[in-house]
């Protein structure tokens, strides 16, 4: 099956097509991970974008029903150098061609990659096609061109949950007992779903917390009525700013409830503070993205999936500590308030895919709400 990447500046990658027969756009982004290609393809946050993947070998260890992030991939399409034709793991159950064929997701492979990624880094992210069904290549480049820009796009109220449910279940590697019980249950936290992945609330259940999952349009006042000891704000795709309603849902809860937000989270936390959001030439998104902790001085290595960032200038130093920054380009990476029980990160602490350095953010959201219940 032969298989076409149009791009809007006009450039074209042809290759070869497998996963569903079919027609997707979306904004072309690359991703530096070298493993977790099914937690890559499930992370809502990746709705409206199709994915290069720099790791050249894909698809060797196939895919199974635990490691997605969500109940299906939300990733418009997927770019790899290299298929491979076995999948080899004990822990496999279909590989990946399959899995994407049954979602209606196309992939192309048998492209530079490498000459993509540097195209991209050299002009920016921008909006493509990938078609495994039509040939002429100067239709898909319109096409390209005549496809929704990220900026200006609210995707979270379509990725969001349509209704309220409860979340209960640990960390896998808990339930297996490598690491002990988790903790008692102590606190009620009520979750937004912006996107949010699966494996955020399983860290929540780690340290002792009952999660309920809201959807992303919840006003202030449903969520106090829920009566929760603290308020999370998950992940998610599109552009931060035509997500106002949860920045004024943030503006109403602050100093009410203790909240963490990361990632789209922590962008709408900016924007409650009276901040401002740009879009990133070509975003962060890989595991291995070196953060600084401005407070401790340490450095970690973290997963990170965005594609927008908030103006650090933006935000009033007579209110806001600046708490992390990205040591690739010194974009902001988190903050906290200097009065209130709020703080958010960037990137992704949950690490699925990448590192564990800070999972240590999830115990810092418990002591808050401990310290605010004992106020």
């Amino acid at each position: 099956m032969d298989a076409i990447l149009a791009l809007e500046d006009g450039r074209i990658f042809r290759g070869r097509g497998f996963g569903a027969s079919s027609e997707r756009f979306g904004e072309v982004v690359f991703n530096t991970s070298l493993s977790g290609y099914q937690e890559i393809l499930t992370d809502p946050s990746y709705s409206g974008q199709i994915v290069i993947l720099t790791y050249p070998h894909i698809g060797n260890y196939g895919t199974n029903l635990l490691d997605g992030e969500s109940t299906r991939p939300y990733a418009e399409g997927l770019v790899v150098r290299e298929l491979s034709e076995l999948a080899s793991n004990w822990r496999s159950q279909e590989e990946i061609s399959a899995f994407l064929e049954g979602h209606g997701i196309p992939a192309i492979s048998e492209i530079d990659t490498r000459a993509l990624v540097r195209h991209l880094r050299k002009h920016g992210a921008m909006r493509g096609v990938l078609s495994t069904k039509l040939a002429d290549a100067e239709s898909l480049v319109a096409r390209a061109k005549a496809s929704p820009s990220m900026v200006g796009l609210d995707l979270a109220s379509r990725v969001t949950t349509p209704s309220r449910y409860r979340w209960t279940e640990p960390s896998r590697h808990i339930l297996a007992g490598d690491d002990g019980a988790s903790a008692a249950v102590r606190f009620h936290v009520v979750a937004f779903d912006y996107g949010i992945k699966q494996n955020i609330l399983r860290r929540l259940v780690d340290v002792g917390c009952h999660v309920t999952v809201v959807p992303a349009k919840t006003s202030a006042a449903e969520v106090l009525d829920l009566k929760p000891d603290g308020v999370f704000l998950s992940n998610g795709p599109g552009d931060p700013e035509p997500v106002d309603y949860a920045a004024q849902a943030v503006r109403d809860l602050m100093g009410r409830v203790p909240i963490f937000g990361i990632c789209l989270g922590h962008q709408i936390v900016g924007l409650a503070l009276g901040g401002k959001t740009y879009k990133l030439k070509f975003g962060h998104h890989g595991g291995n993205h070196p953060i600084l902790n401005l407070e401790t001085k340490k450095v970690e290595i973290t997963a990170q999936n965005h594609g927008f960032a908030v103006d650090p200038d933006s935000l009033k130093a007579s209110e806001v500590i600046l708490t992390h920054k990205n040591l690739n380009d010194d974009t902001l990476e988190g903050l906290r308030h200097r009065t209130m029980s709020l703080f958010s990160v960037q990137y992704h602490p949950e690490a699925s895919p990448g590192p564990h350095d800070s999972a240590y953010l999830f115990n810092q959201f418990v002591g808050m709400m401990d310290e605010f219940r004992n106020r």
